[in-house]
């Protein structure tokens, strides 16, 4: 079967359009799950104070807002994603904060709208593997970067690693309600590997190219408080088991919980192992 990328670009835009209501109600775990992600990516890059820093496929911000607070008070930030409801939860984000100097724009991070050699640093947390072209998104990425310019990234690695979507998509897999992932398009861990990783890097042009694996933990106080946010999260899920009759709803719960329990403590919490691939640059 052909991949139709086009079709991918408007099928994510759509879902990402919808799927931002969730993001926002879960975003305090979300944040707190991906901090270890944005501290390494911002220490790798070291925003400094007056630069200009552009986050791509930005979501609700998180790291691009706290580069903010790096290159204030005359540095400033581009947080920029395709779907307009994300940035309207970015946008609320950084007037909680209190935060000024910040810009939000909508735009596909493989069509950069920025002139060339205009940014200081570029940030893409877990955003790249789900683009139609990866290679062309981080041809423009350094496209707008100033020499000497810096880009700081994370993908996910390969599912295997990555428990608290393995096993949700192995129940609804089985179960006939999700398809398999098909080799070579985009998806969560379309870059799960640390040499494609850097050759698509080294390919865009880019030098001093650094790549590892970063192992973080997803907690939660139960099974219920996981499953609430992975339908939050996670578009395909949602739908695959909010289709089904209420009885079978329920069964397919019980049966991802049985599957978590490997990861369950006494007191009924969760600690799931992650793993993502974290990567900087030079331009």
């Amino acid at each position: 079967m052909s991949f139709d990328a086009n079709a991918h670009r408007e099928a994510s835009l759509q879902g990402w359009e919808e799927a931002a209501s969730g993001w926002v109600r879960s975003q305090e775990g979300v944040r707190e799950f991906g901090a270890p992600v944005s501290h390494w990516m911002l220490d790798a890059v070291a925003p400094q104070p007056g630069q200009r820093v552009l986050e791509l496929a930005a979501g609700l911000g998180e790291t691009g807002l706290l580069a903010a607070e790096l290159v204030a008070p005359v540095g400033g930030v581009v947080i920029s994603d395709q779907a307009e409801a994300m940035l309207a939860g970015a946008r609320e984000r950084a007037a909680q904060l209190g935060l000024a100097n910040v810009e939000f724009q909508a735009m596909n991070a493989e069509w950069i709208d920025l002139p060339v050699a205009s940014v200081d640093v570029v940030l893409c947390r877990w955003g790249y593997m789900l683009m139609a072209d990866p290679g062309a998104a981080l041809g423009e990425t350094r496209r707008v970067l100033r020499s000497g310019g810096r880009v700081g990234l994370a993908v996910w690695d390969s599912i295997e690693r990555n428990p608290w979507a393995a096993l949700p998509g192995l129940e609804l897999r089985e179960r006939g309600l999700l398809p398999p992932p098909q080799p070579g398009t985009p998806g969560p861990f379309a870059l799960g590997d640390q040499a494609r990783v850097r050759a698509l890097i080294e390919e865009a042009g880019f030098a001093e190219v650094r790549v590892e694996a970063l192992d973080l933990h997803r907690r939660h106080a139960g099974f219920g408080d996981f499953w609430e946010s992975t339908l939050d999260l996670s578009r395909a899920t949602h739908d695959a088991v909010m289709s089904r009759p209420a009885a079978e709803i329920v069964e397919i719960e019980a049966a991802v919980k049985a599957r978590f329990a490997p990861f369950e403590a006494d007191d009924g919490s969760l600690d799931i192992p992650a793993r993502t691939l974290v990567a900087s640059a030079s331009a």
